[in-house]
């Protein structure tokens, strides 16, 4: 049996949250251990925001070049080397893990690279990635594993060759045609990445609309969008087998509208859904609930029904983007290191969805705030109206907020457009800050930036 270690505080995976409240513990004085399974850094560094949007770059880079011609600009014919945009983004990726657990390491914590399970309810045991066992305990702990790819129920999956947000980075070629499954954020950026890379792409969404939890309007846009720059879209699409042919082809058979049909592609992405890592941290061992996904359940100070326990970024359900990780780093420093009273209700939950034109997106949709029965006004207003889309020759999309009448307060808003997380981000400061939207739109901002389409916005409500 190995000997106990005790420690003031255990955090369970080196994400986005878990690593900078790890070394904040440390900091503080206390003795702290991080458990990590694979990589300090979690999803975001490793396979997340940062592989994912250098890639998006390079992506974005080729479908410029293709249009040269509509700006002038002679290019000749545009070629891919995936294998080059693929080391860059390792280089990438390898500068900000290394950063992130230089820091880590740096700040005092005992990091301990290994699979870590309960044995009690304050007490773990960290099975190494290099031999041997820990066991350890503490009063406070956090836990942070986060989420992976699912695997949607379909027959003949196992028997498939598949991708999913991990692996398909890692190509060493460009798929001759991807078929994707899931028509949310991180389906759409992967099936336009790879249409820009050269590849014929799919996309198979089960819903009536991509991106489910937009407005119909932004949903229906964003398809309109992909469908300009060849992606097949289908909605309303069970999926119901799959098999692979002597040449290596995915035959994938789905029942549309029309009836059924059998998709032929080369590779198969699964982007239909994550699943928490929870199911080998033996949790009965602590009491703590978790539903029936294995989504830990929390409250708005982000601790378990288990006192002392709590769960941070995505592995507590919500909406699973780094900067809510983030801060619910910021909310634990203030209550467990400066006796704060920080809590997650009623935070702006603010999002960029990283297909071109971005998506960016902050507070209630309209449909949202029509269910709840709130008095609102619509500012809708397209890209083409916007100057500076326009003398960039990107004007697709539209953007929208949505406004208290009474209050003339902002609610929500959607941009989807040039820059559109940007210019987004400029709406939630307004809203952060109580600000009326009348001070938008009569705010003197540089001409031609983005940032002035904003007073054209807000004068929609006056006509």
């Amino acid at each position: 049996m190995a000997e106990i270690q005790t420690y003031d505080a255990i955090v369970i995976g080196a994400g986005q949250g878990g690593g900078p409240l790890a070394s904040a513990l440390e900091q503080s004085g206390k003795k702290v251990a991080m458990v990590e399974r694979e990589h300090v850094g979690g999803t975001c560094v490793n396979e997340g925001c940062t592989p994912t949007k250098t890639m998006v770059a390079s992506a974005r880079v080729a479908y410029l070049a293709r249009r040269g011609a509509d700006y002038g600009v002679s290019t000749g014919p545009v070629s891919v080397d995936i294998e080059v945009v693929r080391k860059r983004k390792r280089d990438i990726v390898d500068s900000f893990r290394s950063g992130s657990e230089r820091r880590l390491v740096s700040s005092g914590v005992d990091l301990l690279m290994g699979e870590g399970e309960f044995t009690g309810p304050k007490r773990l045991r960290v099975t190494l990635n290099d031999g041997g066992v820990r066991e350890i305990e503490a009063e406070t702990i956090i836990i942070n594993t986060g989420l992976r790819p699912a695997t949607p129920p379909l027959e003949g999956i196992a028997t498939i060759p598949t991708l999913n947000s991990t692996s398909i980075m890692e190509l060493d070629s460009v798929p001759e045609h991807l078929l994707v499954i899931g028509g949310g954020y991180i389906g759409l950026e992967f099936g336009q990445m790879f249409r820009r890379f050269g590849s014929q792409v799919t996309v198979i969404q089960r819903g009536a609309r991509l991106l489910s939890r937009e407005d119909k309007d932004v949903a229906e846009e964003v398809a309109k969008i992909l469908r300009e720059d060849g992606i097949e879209i289908l909605l309303q699409t069970k999926l119901k087998r799959v098999t692979k042919d002597a040449s290596g082809k995915i035959h994938l058979t789905v029942e549309t509208p029309e009836g059924e049909r059998t998709l032929v592609g080369s590779h198969l992405l699964l982007a239909s859904g994550r699943v928490p890592n929870t199911d080998k941290l033996n949790l009965a061992a602590t009491d703590v609930e978790a539903n029936e996904h294995g989504l830990i359940q929390v409250n708005d100070k982000l601790e378990t029904n288990v006192s002392g326990i709590y769960a941070i970024g995505d592995v507590k359900g919500g909406p699973a983007f780094t900067h809510i990780s983030y801060d619910d780093f910021r909310i634990l420093r203030t209550n467990l290191i400066e006796n704060g009273n920080a809590s997650i209700k009623d935070r702006l939950l603010p999002y960029t969805v990283f297909i071109d034109p971005q998506l960016g997106r902050v507070g209630l949709s309209e449909e949202e705030a029509r269910k709840q029965g709130l008095d609102i006004r619509v500012a809708k207003m397209p890209m083409s109206y916007v100057a500076r889309a326009l003398e960039t020759d990107e004007s697709r999309g539209f953007m929208k907020a949505i406004v208290d009448p009474r209050t003339k307060q902002i609610l929500g808003a959607a941009v989807l457009g040039l820059e559109g997380g940007e210019v987004m981000a400029m709406l939630q400061i307004a809203m952060m800050g109580k600000l009326p939207y009348t001070a938008l739109r009569d705010g003197v901002f540089s001409h031609p930036n983005l940032s002035e389409s904003l007073n054209n916005l807000f004068s929609m409500l006056d006509q």
